[in-house]
C-alpha cells in the first residue's frame, strides 16, 4: 500500500511538472573544440559541456584523441580488454572518443578516467542539435562513481565523430584543444551568479550533495560577497497544481495559496511526514531570510542560515519546523517580524509575491534557458555544467572576472595555478631588484610592467621594462651602484629628470657596477697644509693639526685653538673702548653746559638791557621799535 501512495505521489507531480515545461527553453551550455592536427580536418567545432566532472573553467587542454578498438561505447570496464589511456611521460594527454548508447553517459566517462584517460568525448548516435549530457539519477550504485568524476567531457556531433574516427583509422595523429575560457562571459571586475536549491534534505543522495557543498562553500561565498567580487542570488524551484486539482488531498499537503506554489513530497508518501508544504514554507522562509539580510547590508548572512538551518533542523530529527527555524534567526540577529511579513499568508488565496518572482525567473532569458534541475548555478547568466563541488563551481565564478580584475581567492592553488612560476611566464623581470612583469591571473598570465613604491615601469612587459617618472632612485637605486657601510648609505643614482649613475663625491667608478673609494690622503687632494696630519676614511677624510691648531676644512688651513692671551687682549681692548666713550660723552656734556650757560647768559642780558641799561654798558638798539617805526 505504502509503496503505491508513493507512486501515486511520485505520478502526481511529474503530471503537473511536465505541465509546466511544455513551453519550457532549453539552452545547452557548450565549449569549443578546436582540432589543430591534421590539416585537413583543422578547426573549430561546438561541443557541448557535460553536467558531472570538473570542467576546466576559465582554462584549456591540449590533447591527443584516441578511439579505442574494442568497448567503443566504453559501458565496460576497459581494464577487461587489457586497454589503458595513461600518457607516456612528455606526451600529450589522452582524449578517449566513445560512442553514445548502451548506458549512462556518466559512467562511460567514469569508466575512461579509471583507464587512465584525461577527458572524454561522446560521439552522437544520431543526427540532431547538441544536448546536455546530464548525470543520472543517483542510487546506491550510481552515487559510487559520479561524485567521483574529476575529468571533463563533453558530447560532439555524430558527423564531426564520423570525421575524427576517419582520420585515426587512417593514421593520422589527431589532436585537439578543448577550450573553456569563453564558456563563461567575463565583461567585468564582479560576477553575478545564482544559485537553485532546496530546503528539502530527505531527498536522497542529490540532497545530501548539495547539503555539503553549502557547507563547504559558504567561507569562499562570504569572502567573495564581503568584498563586493560578487552578487549572489539565492532561488527555490516551485511549481504549480493544475486547476482541475487544486482541491485534491495531493494539492492541498503538497501546496501553499491555494495550489500557486507546490513542492513535491519529501518522502514521495503522502500518508507520513513532513508534505511537500513544509518544503515550500522553508523555501519562502529562506528566500525572505536573503532580503531581510541583504536590507542590512549583510547578504552573506543568508549562508549562514541555511547551513546552521541544515545542522540544527534537519527532518530525520523532526525539527523541519518553524520553531527551530526561529531559534536560528535569533541566533543571527535577523529580525523575525520582517521575515514574517515578507512570508505572508500561505492561506490566502492570492498570490505571493516573493514566489511569483521565483516563477518568473525560473524561465530563461537571454542566453539562460529554463531551470528544471536542482540543484543548478548559474554565473553571470550561464547555466553551470559539471559536478556540484566547491572547488569546480568556485573555477566557474572566477572565470567570470575580466583578466586581471580576479580577487585572491581565484588564484589560490587549489582553484589555478600560477603560470608565473614556470620561467617568470616568458614576462620581463629583475632578478637582483625582485621584479617582475608577470602578473598571474585565473585564465594564466598577463606580462604587465609594473607599479613599484609609486615608480610605473614602462616597456612591452616581455623583454623591457623601464622606470619612469619621479622617485625612480627608490626603486633598486635605479640599477646603479649602492652600498651600505658604518652606518652610512652611499649611492651613485642621481634623478634630475633623467637617471645617471654617477659615482658621488669621495669614489670612482662606472656608477653601475663599482664606485671605489678615493684616498684624498694619498692623492693629496685635501689635507694639504703644513700642520695637518691626514687620515683617509670610506667616502671621505678626517684631518687634524698638530698642537694646540685647529683645522678649517673649507680653507684647508689651522688656526690657533689657545684662549689666554686672545681673552686679556680682548678684554683691554674692550675696557679701553669703554673708557673712550666714557670721555668722550663727559667731554661733550661739558661743552653743552658751556654753550648752554653762555646762550642763557646773552639772552638775559639782551632783554634787562632792554628795560634797565647799565651805566657801564651803551644804550642797546631796539630793533624792535624801529621796525614799528
Amino acid at each position: 500500500m505504502m509503496e503505491l501512495q508513493r507512486s501515486a505521489a511520485l505520478r502526481f507531480f511529474l503530471g503537473f511538472l511536465l505541465l509546466s515545461m511544455a513551453n519550457g527553453r532549453f539552452v545547452v551550455e557548450k565549449n569549443s573544440l578546436r582540432v589543430t592536427s591534421p590539416d585537413k580536418i583543422k578547426g573549430t567545432y561546438d561541443s557541448a559541456i557535460g553536467n558531472f566532472g570538473i570542467p576546466q573553467y576559465g582554462g584549456s587542454m591540449a590533447g591527443a584523441v584516441v578511439y579505442p578498438k574494442e568497448n567503443q561505447k566504453g559501458c565496460k570496464e576497459f581494464s577487461e580488454f587489457g586497454i589503458t589511456f595513461k600518457s607516456s611521460p612528455g606526451a600529450l594527454p589522452t582524449f578517449v572518443l566513445v560512442d553514445r548508447g548502451d548506458c549512462f553517459f556518466a559512467l562511460k566517462v567514469w569508466n575512461a578516467q579509471k583507464a587512465g584517460a584525461s577527458a572524454v568525448l561522446v560521439a552522437d548516435n544520431i543526427e540532431e542539435a547538441l544536448i546536455t549530457m546530464d548525470s543520472p539519477e543517483e542510487d546506491g550504485s550510481t552515487s559510487k562513481y559520479i561524485e567521483n568524476i574529476t575529468i571533463p567531457s563533453a558530447l560532439i556531433e555524430k558527423r564531426f565523430g564520423e570525421i575524427l574516427k576517419k582520420a585515426i583509422s587512417a593514421g593520422d595523429m589527431v589532436n585537439v584543444n578543448l577550450d573553456w575560457r569563453e564558456a563563461v562571459p567575463h565583461p567585468d571586475d564582479r560576477v553575478e551568479y545564482e544559485l537553485w536549491t532546496n530546503s528539502n534534505d530527505e531527498c536522497g543522495v542529490k540532497c545530501d550533495m548539495l547539503m555539503e557543498f553549502m557547507k563547504d562553500f559558504r567561507g569562499a561565498a562570504q569572502i567573495l560577497e564581503k568584498g563586493g567580487y560578487t552578487q549572489f542570488t539565492p532561488h527555490y524551484i516551485t511549481w504549480y497544481c493544475p486547476r482541475a486539482f487544486t482541491l485534491s488531498k495531493q494539492c492541498k499537503s503538497q501546496c501553499i495559496n491555494h495550489g500557486r506554489y507546490c513542492a513535491p513530497d519529501p518522502e514521495q508518501d503522502f500518508s507520513s511526514g513532513y508534505d511537500g508544504k513544509d518544503v515550500v514554507l522553508e523555501n519562502l522562509r529562506q528566500l525572505c531570510v536573503f532580503r531581510v539580510a541583504n536590507e542590512t547590508k549583510k547578504p552573506w548572512v543568508w549562508w549562514d542560515y541555511v547551513t546552521d538551518f541544515q545542522i540544527r533542523c534537519p527532518m530525520k530529527e523532526k525539527k523541519y519546523n518553524k520553531e527551530c527555524a526561529d531559534g536560528v534567526i535569533k541566533s543571527l540577529g535577523l529580525d523575525i517580524k520582517k521575515i514574517e511579513s515578507c512570508m505572508g499568508d500561505p492561506n490566502a488565496d492570492s498570490e505571493n509575491t516573493v514566489l511569483k518572482e521565483e516563477q518568473d525567473a525560473q524561465v530563461g532569458k537571454g542566453t539562460r534557458g529554463d531551470v528544471t534541475i536542482l540543484p543548478t548555478v548559474v554565473v553571470n547568466n550561464h547555466q553551470y555544467r559539471g559536478k556540484l563541488e566547491k572547488g569546480a563551481v568556485l573555477k566557474a565564478i572566477c572565470s567570470g572576472f575580466e583578466e586581471t580584475t580576479e580577487p585572491a581567492v581565484c588564484l589560490s592553488t587549489d582553484v589555478e595555478t600560477n603560470e608565473c612560476l614556470d620561467n617568470n611566464g616568458g614576462c620581463w623581470q629583475d632578478k637582483a631588484a625582485n621584479l617582475t612583469a608577470c602578473k598571474d591571473t585565473f585564465r594564466g598570465r598577463v606580462c604587465e610592467c609594473p607599479l613599484v613604491d609609486g615608480v610605473q615601469f614602462k616597456g612591452d612587459g616581455y623583454t623591457t621594462c623601464e622606470a619612469s617618472g619621479p622617485g625612480r632612485c627608490k626603486v633598486n637605486n635605479g640599477g646603479c651602484w649602492h652600498e651600505a657601510r658604518d652606518g652610512h648609505v652611499f649611492t651613485a643614482c642621481t634623478d634630475n629628470g633623467k637617471v645617471q649613475c654617477q659615482c658621488p663625491p669621495g669614489f670612482k667608478g662606472d656608477g653601475v657596477k663599482s664606485c671605489e673609494d678615493i684616498d684624498e690622503c694619498k692623492d693629496r687632494k685635501a689635507c694639504q697644509c703644513p700642520e695637518c696630519s691626514c687620515k683617509n676614511t670610506w667616502g671621505s677624510y678626517d684631518c687634524s693639526c698638530s698642537g694646540n691648531l685647529l683645522y678649517i676644512r673649507d680653507h684647508d688651513t689651522c688656526i690657533s685653538k689657545s684662549s689666554g692671551g686672545g681673552k686679556s687682549s680682548a678684554w683691554v681692548a674692550v675696557w679701553v673702548i669703554l673708557i673712550g666713550l666714557a670721555m668722550a660723552a663727559g667731554g661733550a656734556y661739558l661743552v653743552y653746559k658751556y654753550r648752554l650757560r653762555s646762550y642763557m647768559d646773552s639772552e638775559i642780558r639782551a632783554i634787562m638791557a632792554q628795560y634797565m641799561p647799565l651805566d657801564s654798558q651803551a644804550e642797546v638798539p631796539n630793533h624792535v621799535n624801529e621796525e614799528r617805526a
